[in-house]
């Protein structure tokens, strides 16, 4: 295999081959954890199967509680990204913003997701706009500490050049000190888009009645653990795709820092 061949499958065939190995030899307790055979099986009848044929909810009907999850994620986290990205400008630009938000944000952020579960069910009942919030909640706080952070560290003596050159505070802030915090911001970005999938499987499970998190407690009720593990997969796959694209545009819109350092 040559040095850019696909080494990333190594450890899922490794892992895929030890899941296989544990369970025919009877190292797990036997019905507890399908084999990899069954999951994918089940899996493909998920995704392929022939919707409405048959009383059983998962054939064909991955799709579309694909498009309700990810339609969820993406609006949560477009709203978090829209409040996160502001304020941490401001948090960490402005010192009386810093002493006035920073603490509140501080206090609340060790809250887990789950425990603000029962807030969102009394406040938004069970109905889209609790997941959106507990998605949103959980993905602003990663991107607003890490824009928090970029800005404070970016370097002094660019703030200094700038300001001999003339510049005004809005300038700075705009031409100086958002470039320089933007990979701390698209890093805020990566590990929200992570906590808001991990979010909308908490909020499905409870708050509404579609996506996949919905299928996965559904599928645990019923004894589907091959539709459980089939959608833990989906929802690993689906998160990856997500950071793949902020990745890629991440590096679309800080290309200036690799040709500098190639430079």
């Amino acid at each position: 295999m040559s040095r850019r061949g696909p080494w990333f499958i190594l450890l899922p065939l490794l892992l895929l081959g030890l899941w296989h190995v544990a369970v025919t030899r009877q190292w797990v307790m036997p019905g507890i954890i399908p084999p990899p055979a069954q999951v994918a099986e089940s899996w493909q009848r998920w995704i392929f199967g022939k919707p409405g044929l048959s009383l059983s909810p998962y054939s064909g009907t991955w799709v579309a509680n694909v498009v309700y999850s990810a339609r969820r994620v993406f609006e949560g986290f477009v709203i978090a990204a829209g409040v996160g990205i502001p304020l941490g400008l401001f948090i960490g630009w402005n010192r009386l913003v810093a002493r006035i938000v920073d603490p509140s944000v501080q206090l609340l952020r060790p809250v887990p997701i789950t425990a603000w579960l029962p807030f969102s069910i009394a406040v938004f009942g069970i109905y889209d706009a609790g997941a959106l919030f507990l998605i949103a909640l959980g993905a602003f706080y990663p991107i607003v500490v890490n824009t928090t952070h970029g800005v404070r560290d970016t370097n002094l003596l660019l703030l200094r050049a700038a300001r001999m050159l003339g510049a005004g505070e809005p300038t700075v802030l705009r031409k100086v000190v958002l470039p320089s915090a933007l990979p701390s911001i698209f890093t805020g970005l990566r590990l929200g888009v992570g906590v808001a999938w991990t979010a909308v499987i908490v909020a499905e499970m409870i708050a509404v009645k579609s996506g996949l998190g919905y299928v996965l407690w559904d599928a645990y009720y019923v004894g589907r653990m091959d539709i459980c593990v089939a959608t833990m997969f989906s929802v690993g796959l689906l998160g990856f795709v997500s950071d793949r694209v902020i990745v890629g545009l991440s590096r679309l819109v800080l290309r200036w820092r690799t040709l500098e350092a190639h430079g």
